[in-house]
């Protein structure tokens, strides 16, 4: 079977099919990174049997990978982020469970590692178990909020820049989640309110539950702007809800894309998806430098 890329939606996704991640010739990989710049949600189908190192190989193709930070349950200090309602013996978790709770954060709306000097430039996301209904992955193209702004706002919010903050966006869920460590490991950076892909030029607005606030705005005005961005970006016609397949591999622009999860029934399902993340090839603003403590 020939490899096959068929658009999902008008504005973002595309799906993947007759490949293997492990054997793609040359041609194969310059057509899927094409794609992943043009389209910035793919979903690569029928990857059967996919395990870490296949996962964290074909993702090294993209670029050098992020290390997991101490807070993620299962991952810590590895290339693979795992979010799982299973513990170790195999059982389910306690929905009101810390770990539980903690992986919540993930059902709001953002674009991950924006919390880090170096964002991530892409995600790759492997259902190795997925549940029978609900738990699909959301995706919101701020690519098509930026075209659905005026020609006002576009200019005024251009030179804008956000401060993104995992422990503000993890205190929305609970303020008690994140240790004095995690205080430390994750300080308060600077990104780029809007952000242009290298390749092709389109731009996109970079916003989520990560973001704060607006430097040099007053908390309040930033943040209600930031709201009403998230809200734009993610509006239905944005988007792209994708239902989890045997199989399935999902990799996403974090420059260009919002995603969230959804919930499921973690008393009766269980749900585990393995993730590497690329890292971006430097700060989206020029000095880079996180915001003192």
């Amino acid at each position: 079977m020939a490899l096959s890329i068929t658009p999902l939606t008008p504005v973002l996704g595309a799906e993947v099919t007759g490949i293997d991640i492990g054997t793609l010739t040359d041609a194969e990989f310059a057509a899927i990174e094409t794609a992943f710049e043009d389209n910035s949600v793919l979903v690569i189908r029928g990857q059967h049997g996919i395990d870490d190192a296949k996962q964290a190989a074909f993702s090294r193709r993209f670029g050098d990978l992020e290390t997991t930070i101490s807070s993620n349950p299962g991952g810590e200090g590895t290339h693979i982020a795992i979010f799982s309602n299973l513990d170790p013996e195999g059982n389910l978790i306690p929905p009101k469970d810390k770990r539980m709770i903690f992986n919540s954060g993930n059902q709001m709306w953002h674009t991950d590692s924006s919390y880090k000097p170096v964002p991530a430039k892409a995600s790759m996301l492997s259902g190795r178990v997925v549940p029978p209904e609900g738990g699909e992955t959301e995706f919101a193209s701020g690519r098509a909020a930026w075209d659905a702004l005026s020609s006002k706002e576009q200019a005024e919010y251009e030179p804008l820049i956000a401060v993104h903050d995992f422990l503000y966006s993890r205190g929305l869920i609970d303020k008690s989640l994140l240790t004095d460590k995690d205080r430390k490991e994750l300080p308060a950076v600077r990104q780029k309110l809007v952000r242009t892909n290298p390749v092709n030029g389109r731009k996109a607005v970079y916003a989520g539950a990560h973001a704060s606030h607006i430097e040099g705005w007053p908390e309040e005005k930033g943040r209600a702007l930031l709201r009403r961005l998230t809200d734009l970006v993610t509006r239905p016609e944005h988007c792209y809800t994708h239902k989890w397949q045997d199989g399935d591999l999902v990799m996403w622009d974090n420059r260009a894309v919002l995603h969230r999860g959804k919930p499921w029934d973690e008393t009766k399902y269980p749900r585990v998806m393995h993730r590497t993340t690329v890292a971006g090839r430097g700060p989206s603003v020029e000095d880079g430098k996180p915001l003192a403590a």
